[in-house]
């Protein structure tokens, strides 16, 4: 071989190395986003379609998101998070309330009565999680956001208008706190994940659910009951939700694509998901007023003469459960009115 021969060789070989190198830092990875609901529902398109687009768009195609919906990978509802855990999905949206008394901390967002805004109580949840919860409840996974969903409400097949309307009744209810309050008030609480919703209501399983609005037009649950119970002021409940990532996945990720992570992750896109799903209220909530259905509104006043009485010993039996429940409950309440104040100073997370 000549000398011309060897150093063009070299040459070569330099240049693939360098290319190689090149391909391991730019690191392409394909991230498998698993959830319970339909594709075609709010929160996949609005919230997590929105999020999987911007990771793909910031990492400039290094990091590609597959979207299974509706339980694609296998499994049930409540088994999301373990499968966060243990790798059957790189990322994962759920309701925390499938797994009750798992994570404690965040059922100080589902009290009854106690959330009046969703993107404030999104932003404390958030705020709560940094402090109480990451290192804690949370250390086996990576959170991304942290939100909760619109006012929860009664769908019925009778009117609900006071507690004693509900005796008797088998409602579905969305978690542990939710089903407490319907023992209390003399009704069959039913556990069920809100894809089976539908069928339940449609076969006479359950009598009604409770639900934010914003779920029901994909549920189709207006054409199932013609009753629907909302709230003034602070909502009946309100459920937490996380968007979760395998840890190891998390730290696996080279320092750009974390960075890519890191900045559709926290307090922003939090606020943003609670936000996206409160505002999706309003056009459901029409569909049920288009099809002409009896839509109850309890005012504030009366809500807190009749409910008060129930709620005020869930409140108190959920603090006495806790290290600092009481704490918990002003620190929620204190960060909720604060988020509420200073939420134009917040960054805004939006489709890119």
């Amino acid at each position: 071989m000549t000398k011309r021969s060897l150093a063009l060789c070299l040459a070569g070989t330099a240049a693939a190395l360098a290319l190689s190198a090149g391909s391991a830092f730019a690191q392409e990875v394909t991230l498998k986003l698993h959830q319970f609901l339909p594709a075609q529902a709010n929160v996949p398109v609005q919230v997590l379609d929105v999020w999987a687009d911007n990771v793909e768009k910031d990492s400039e195609g290094r990091i590609k998101v597959e979207r299974y919906a509706a339980m694609a990978l296998g499994g049930t509802p409540p088994e999301l998070i373990d499968q966060a855990i243990d790798g059957v999905a790189d990322v994962v949206w759920t309701v925390v309330g499938y797994t009750p008394g798992r994570f404690p901390t965040t059922e100080v967002f589902e009290l009854p009565f106690m959330v009046s805004d969703a993107r404030a109580a999104s932003c404390a949840y958030s705020k709560m999680f940094d402090e109480h919860m990451k290192d804690g409840e949370f250390k086996d996974v990576h959170i991304i956001g942290t939100w909760v969903h619109g006012p929860g409400m009664f769908h019925t097949a009778e009117p609900v208008t006071v507690p004693e309307d509900l005796e008797g009744m088998k409602i579905r209810g969305g978690s542990r706190l939710v089903n407490d309050l319907l023992t209390r008030v003399g009704a069959e609480p039913i556990g069920m994940p809100v894809p089976a919703v539908s069928e339940a209501l449609s076969k006479g399983v359950i009598d009604g659910t409770t639900i934010p609005w914003e779920v029901t037009y994909a549920l189709k649950v207006p054409e199932l009951v013609t009753n629907h119970t909302e709230f003034e002021g602070p909502a009946l409940y309100n459920l937490t939700f996380v968007l979760a990532m395998n840890k190891g996945v998390y730290d696996g990720l080279s320092d750009e694509n974390k960075a890519v992570i890191d900045a559709n992750s926290g307090l922003a896109f939090s606020v943003f998901a609670g936000g996206t799903q409160a505002d999706a209220d309003g056009p459901a909530r029409q569909v049920a007023v288009d099809l002409g259905n009896n839509i109850i509104t309890v005012s504030e006043e009366d809500a807190k003469a009749a409910w008060d009485p129930i709620v005020n010993p869930i409140y108190q039996e959920w603090a006495a459960s806790m290290e600092n429940g009481q704490a918990l409950i002003d620190e929620a309440r204190t960060l909720m009115e604060e988020c509420s104040a200073d939420m134009a100073n917040i960054d805004t997370y939006a489709a890119k």
